[in-house]
């Protein structure tokens, strides 16, 4: 490495051993964070004056990024996204992952998928089942089936996640049961519950009650948490579904944050503490590719969330007002044609997500328009994660863009049209008034029609589909295939659990929630007591519609 004669000049270098963690491959010296001072239109010694709308990064609004040192002292959570098959198909890639991902110097977090019929809250024998069992995700019916899906996880340690809505508290339920049998202890799970049902609602209609109920049982998650789980994310309220279905960047945030407000006037109304509960709400949001516009999405998510809590709801506490994020890569961007390019797009979009501050990351498979991820695109996703983490350097300063006019301008925009749409959603007399008018719906199919029309006029370019065709007909990747035989193998496992249980304890279980149900209370006690009792998924699902109804779609389906 050279030296510089003259150090004044724009970053300072190091003649000493440099520290890989905070100089450049040429020898600068990188600081923490960057201000107005740095760029050398103030005398030296002028103090820094910060926008009071930025501030620095730790400091309120949290434009900056929630943490002083954000990736300088941690680098994000590298939580990859896994769910195929049986239990124990989907147990082996997990050791897969975690076993890639040593060496890292972050976090490592399993995210798990599940199918259809679960997510549904349909046992994997259930009649609307029969093709769809472990098709998209991992099956599971039981709390044995819990017991296989995390053997051998230690999961005091690991941190887990689970894509599940409709009977979200059913699988915690079983998850929680499953760990008190292993005997961890509740208080050292860590872990998050995506739990979001507002947003099937507005795009991915994996809804099972009403509206009204639905919100009710995210609610007593979010109580039974605070009272008993005290590391868990109760609910991981999430845009990502909401990009998925072709909002834009603006409407993926203002609605992801009404949502968000939505649950916690629930809870207050309910009577809880708003610095009781909300330091434990997390989002989860897309990167798309439009790469500045990602990030200014999520600087502008900060600002706004903590003013939100601060002016809205009167949160003391400065975790309150933090927004921490989970961000995935855009799986509506990737394409059938030269799958390849995919691990470019995924590449640009994860560094969006990461200059935009995100606190864990999960990078989309090159091949998942084509069939579930083979182990091969796995890796190639997590080790994407792991050259950005350890060779380009972006850890090094906190939220290097801020300051750019451009970049602060954009956050500005975006944040301003988000507060726009937010108060017309208030105006309807919130999110579930919204949804019975059937505005969220309508709002991002019309989005969605306007680029589809952009893109087929040839106005918006998508490299191999509408543009640089050469090679589409060439996959160039393998495509994982799933047995019929896991359907067959899933179904009498279920068969056998059936028969094995004390059914009098069932049926006793089952009454238990419907009790509670009617009761207007809180019902993770019963659903942790029927889990543990071998109720199935579905019969604890179906034991709570006895109450609540299913829910076929608002007037405007």
């Amino acid at each position: 490495m050279s030296t510089v004669q003259n150090p004044s000049e724009t970053a300072a270098r190091t003649p000493t051993a440099p520290d890989p963690e905070t100089v450049t491959i040429s020898g600068y010296v990188v600081d923490q964070t960057y201000g107005p001072d740095e760029v050398a239109t103030t005398a030296p010694d002028a103090p820094r004056r910060p926008h009071p709308r930025v501030a620095e990064p730790g400091q309120f609004p949290f434009t900056r990024g929630v943490h002083p040192g954000m990736y300088r002292n941690r680098l994000w959570t590298m939580r990859q996204f896994a769910g195929f098959g049986s239990a124990d198909d989907t147990n082996a890639r997990f050791k897969y992952l975690l076993e890639n991902a040593k060496g890292t110097k972050a976090n490592t977090g399993l995210s798990t998928a599940f199918d259809l019929p679960t997510l549904m809250g349909r046992d994997s024998d259930d009649p609307l089942s029969a093709g769809e069992v472990g098709r998209c995700g991992v099956a599971i019916d039981t709390i044995d089936d819990m017991h296989r899906l995390y053997a051998d996880i230690p999961l005091e340690d690991v941190t887990v996640s689970q894509t599940i809505n409709g009977p979200a508290a059913v699988i915690w339920a079983m998850y929680l049961a499953m760990a008190r049998e292993r005997g961890f202890d509740w208080n050292k799970l860590g872990g998050t519950l995506q739990n979001d049902i507002l947003k099937e609602f507005h795009s991915q209609n994996e809804f099972i009650y009403p509206p009204e109920p639905s919100v009710k049982l995210v609610v007593d998650t979010i109580e039974f948490q605070t009272n008993h789980v005290p590391r868990w994310n109760s609910v991981s309220i999430s845009g990502y579904h909401i990009r998925e279905a072709g909002s834009t960047a603006t409407q993926e945030l203002a609605f992801t944050l009404r949502d968000g407000m939505e649950y916690v006037e629930w809870c207050l109304e309910r009577g809880l503490d708003i610095d009781a509960f909300a330091p434990r709400l997390s989002f989860f949001f897309n990167a798309h590719n439009e790469f500045f516009e990602e990030i200014c999405k999520l600087r502008a998510a900060r600002r706004i969330w903590a003013n939100v809590m601060k002016d809205r709801y009167g949160a003391k506490s400065e975790r309150s007002m933090w927004m921490r994020t989970h961000v995935q890569t855009a799986g509506c961007s990737l394409t059938e044609q030269q799958p390849l390019n995919n691990v470019v797009r995924v590449a640009y979009q994860a560094m969006a997500g990461v200059l935009g501050g995100c606190q864990s990351l999960h990078t989309d498979s090159m091949d998942e328009t084509l069939g579930l991820p083979t182990e091969t695109a796995v890796r190639v996703a997590l080790r994407t994660q792991q050259i950005l983490a350890h060779e380009t350097g972006v850890h090094r300063t906190v939220d290097p863009l801020g300051g750019s006019w451009f970049v602060e301008s954009l956050t500005d925009a975006i944040e301003h049209d988000a507060m726009q749409i937010i108060e017309e959603i208030d105006g309807m007399g919130g999110v579930i008034g919204g949804i019975h008018k059937g505005y969220f719906r309508r709002s991002i199919a019309e989005a969605s029609y306007r680029f589809g029309q952009e893109m087929e006029a040839g106005d918006r370019i998508v490299v191999g589909v509408n543009a640089y065709e050469d090679g589409n007909e060439d996959h160039q990747v393998e495509i994982l295939q799933i047995p019929h035989e896991v359907e067959e193998v899933q179904c009498t496992r279920l068969d056998d659990f059936k028969n094995a249980r004390d059914a009098d304890e069932v049926a006793r279980a089952l009454e238990e929630i419907r009790r509670a149900a009617r009761a207007d209370e809180n019902l993770m006690p019963a659903l942790v007591d029927g889990a543990s009792h071998r109720c199935t998924l579905g019969e604890m699902v179906q034991a709570m519609a006895d109450v609540y109804g299913r829910y076929t779609g608002g007037p405007e389906w």
